[in-house]
């Protein structure tokens, strides 16, 4: 079973990073490590024996930081001390105070404030006071507090990162007398953290509030009829649950009682409210309208669609995005050239061209600190978070962000029929009367006769009728003719009901009605025919009717350069190629087996590239699963097919593909933007540094800039 751990210390990538390193002897392979930093959980993807834990448990202390088993049941989040909470906040604050105290103190001690604040602007601050030194150091050492241990540990193992530049930085200014300097990039830094610290808190907490969306209690109807208020975790698969106006809907189920309007956005991101009647299907986290609700529960809390959706989107955070692993790759490299390049400014100048070593001592040191990677390495994750999170309220679940960027390269999309592009269900498309009758008295005899069937083909038949507002007989003699049809009398009259073959073996069928017949199923359409002893009474002809979005969310996908869609079905030609024309595809492929399907993708992923596959059922299972993205039509959909997917449209709505693709673009633009402003902030600086022009507290005072306009900015895809 594979390990997880809760980790104490895990903020960034950098730790990530360590951990990496530490923990790749034991396990063998980077691919068995996935890190939830959000969170701060470790997953360990191997079966993993009580001293291979323990060794691994070991490792992680090594770096300073704790692990512990995770817990489930557990929010970890809300555990600990009041200080464990917030002493980052109080170090940082204490860094910021005594810092200030030090330069005012100072300012009084030498009579001006152009003293302590240094001369010339990259000189050495005039003769600090022993009680400013006190402050100053003070101010540090809080600043320095949390960043410390981590510097040392990257010193002794080799491994230079932005802890340890800072506290370089720090201690140098230190080391040639501008505390002042020192003091304000420790406090910086601290600040830049925490900051860090509350973004990713911020990601963290938007999807920790899907979780808020099952209410605490739930009303079961007892043996007695009575309401009881329990727990959602403590409802057995079966009972009785009433959700009155306004309550939100404690389990997924199914209305035996009751209509009521159903506001779905929590899960599915529908606009509008759906209307509930008994028999629906209904989810966890919904909101009721204004009836009251009888619901029979159909799954157990732990499985719910909202629990599957915090689930998958908490394991999201893991599967990091291409965006991701190459900032990482970068810093990995970027920070020991880095150091470098610092030491090479500090001991070249003076020992090769005379230069003043204060003067080059300081600007190593100013290049160490806007040298530092922390813009570049949180902008990435909190940009991907903010995304999943965005996604998941607008009702698409996104599996991780190794399939956030995905969406915005596609060149062609495969999509099955039944399901996807059409509803699923047959409806009467034509009611066509013969021999002297009408559309009603036809679709009377045919609904009396079906009623008695729970057939999707009946229950179509049926529900026209009603919505006609006929009114359906009872037969007598009612008799069904297994796999044909059914008959029965009205008023003495015999009627019978079926298809094209039982027409064929009644011998009732002349040549006009055969005509006719053939050229409804060449159209892709499903035919009933009903007569009686003398003759063909006439048709009603019924098709699964495309999706009212699929046509424009499919004109959406070519404006978003979508080159080629395809549909990929089991069906008949001639009803795939009707619902092809109708929605605007370019390529079908009809009557294929699952393996057809997959073969189909293959040809498809040779020729475009990057395609998606979208489909709702087990039999679409094998083709999401080869194409380069899996979609899924979530509410409908086969577990199967949503296991396979990679992302989910929890509300059924094509036109969340279009919404996908476009969020997906602007995801990849928001992290270029990050990525290219960090090292464009750097890199302006660099010349600034070696012109001269830069000092130690712009340096930083920029470096938390860069970090502050990329969380921000990042962050903006909460909106989304």
């Amino acid at each position: 079973m594979p390990l997880q751990l809760q980790i104490n210390g895990m903020d960034c990538v950098e730790e990530v990073i360590v951990l990496k390193r530490e923990l790749l002897p034991i396990v063998e392979s980077e691919d068995r490590l996935r890190f939830d930093v959000l969170n701060g959980k470790l997953i360990v993807e191997q079966e993993v024996s009580d001293t291979q834990a323990t060794e691994i448990i070991a490792a992680i202390a090594r770096t300073g930081m704790q692990a512990e088993i995770w817990k489930d049941e557990v929010d970890t989040v809300e555990e600990g001390s009041f200080w464990s909470h917030n002493k980052r906040s109080i170090l940082t604050a204490v860094s910021g105070v005594f810092g200030l105290s030090g330069l005012l103190s100072h300012a009084v001690f030498a009579g001006k404030l152009g003293d302590a604040l240094g001369s010339e602007g990259m000189g050495i601050a005039e003769g600090v006071p022993v009680f400013s030194m006190l402050l100053y150091f003070i101010g540090i050492l809080a600043g320095l507090w949390m960043v410390a241990p981590k510097a040392w540990r990257s010193a002794i193992s080799l491994r230079p990162d932005m802890n340890l530049l800072m506290t370089i930085a720090v201690v140098g200014a230190v080391g040639i007398g501008e505390w002042f300097e020192g003091a304000t990039v420790a406090f910086l830094f601290s600040l830049s953290l925490l900051l860090e610290s509350w973004s990713v808190g911020r990601a963290r907490r938007a999807i920790a509030a899907l979780m808020d969306l099952t209410p605490p209690i739930a009303r079961v109807r007892q043996a007695d009829g009575e309401l009881k208020e329990v727990s959602p975790n403590d409802i057995a698969v079966g009972s009785s649950i009433t959700v009155r106006p306004g309550e939100k809907i404690p389990l997924d189920g199914v209305v035996r009682k009751g209509m009521s309007s159903v506001n779905q956005a929590p899960i599915t991101g529908e606009s509008v409210p759906v209307t509930k009647e008994p028999s629906d299907e209904v989810f966890a986290g919904t909101i009721n309208g204004d009836g009251t609700l009888e619901i029979e529960s159909t799954k157990p809390a732990s499985d719910t669609t909202l629990a599957r959706i915090i689930k998958l989107v908490g394991d999201a955070q893991s599967r990091r995005a291409p965006s991701e692993k190459w900032v990482e790759k970068f810093a990995v490299i970027y920070t020991p050239v880095v150091l470098v390049t610092a030491i090479l400014v500090l001991l070249v100048p003076p020992l090769l061209f005379g230069g003043e070593w204060a003067d080059w001592v300081y600007r190593s040191l100013v290049l160490l600190v806007i040298a530092c990677p922390c813009a570049l390495v949180i902008s990435t994750p909190v940009s991907v978070v903010a995304a999943l999170a965005a996604a998941a309220r607008n009702g698409v679940l996104i599996k991780g962000g190794i399939f956030i960027e995905v969406p915005a390269n596609l060149k062609a999309i495969a999509m099955d029929k039944t399901g996807t592009l059409t509803i699923g269900e047959p409806k009467v498309i034509d009611v066509i009367p013969m021999s002297g009758h009408n559309e009603g008295e036809l679709l009377t005899r045919a609904g009396a006769l079906e009623s008695h069937s729970n057939h999707p083909l009946a229950r179509a038949i049926v529900a026209e009728g009603i919505e006609r507002g006929l009114s359906l007989p009872e037969a007598e003699e009612f008799e069904i003719i297994q796999g044909k049809g059914a008959r029965g009398t009205f008023h003495g009259i015999f009627f019978w009901l079926g298809s094209h073959r039982y027409l064929e073996e009644r011998q009732q069928e002349d040549a006009n009605v055969h005509e006719q017949l053939e050229q409804m199923q060449e159209a892709g359409r499903t035919v009933v025919v009903v007569g009686n002893d003398e003759h063909v009474c006439g048709f009603i002809t019924l098709s699964d009717t495309i999706r009212e979005e699929a046509r424009s969310a499919l004109t959406e996908l070519r404006d978003l350069g979508i080159e080629h869609l395809v549909m990929l079905t089991g069906d008949n030609e001639g009803t795939a190629n009707t619902i092809a024309e109708q929605a605007g595809i370019d390529e079908v492929h009809a009557e294929l087996l699952p393996e057809d399907k997959v073969a189909a993708i293959e040809a498809i992923v040779e020729k475009y590239g990057q395609v998606a596959m979208i489909g709702d059922g087990v039999n679409d299972a094998p083709a999401m699963g080869r194409s380069t993205l899996g979609i899924a039509m979530g509410a409908a959909g086969s577990d199967a097919a949503i296991e396979t997917a990679d992302i989910a449209l929890m509300s059924d709505d094509l036109s969340r593909l279009p919404w996908l693709i476009q969020h997906s673009h602007r995801t990849v633009r928001i992290i270029r933007q990050n990525i290219f402003f960090a090292l464009g902030v750097k890199a302006v600086f660099d010349v600034l540094t070696f012109a001269g022009f830069a000092s130690l507290w712009a340096a930083i005072g920029a470096d938390m800039g860069a970090s502050l306009l990329v969380i921000f900015n990042g962050l903006r895809l909460l909106k989304a």
